[in-house]
């Protein structure tokens, strides 16, 4: 992705968000995303935990795909599968 592409999606930056609610907003996000959608997560430690939630919640749903990865900041794109007409939990 382009610096451009990433400039023009929405950014969840986990460390201005209490701990508590950071996850609740991710998946949050992630149920109202249409096809083709993305946004931008950005922590200051490895999401890895997070990618294998959304993974088990929602396979082969979304894309995760690194922008950076620490040691100080890592950054993730997900973004929702071109077509995929989840009809369990995204509504569409």
């Amino acid at each position: 992705m382009t610096p451009d592409e990433l400039a023009e999606i929405p950014t969840i930056d986990v460390r201005t968000i209490p701990p508590y609610e950071r996850h609740p907003r991710i998946f949050s996000v992630l149920e109202a995303l249409k096809p083709s959608q993305s946004f931008e997560i950005v922590s200051d430690h490895e999401p890895r935990p997070l990618q294998h939630q959304i993974q088990a919640r929602f396979p082969g749903l979304f894309e995760w795909a690194y922008v950076e990865q620490g040691p100080e900041v890592w950054r993730a794109v997900i973004s929702r599968e071109a077509g995929s007409g989840c009809e369990c939990c995204c509504g569409s």
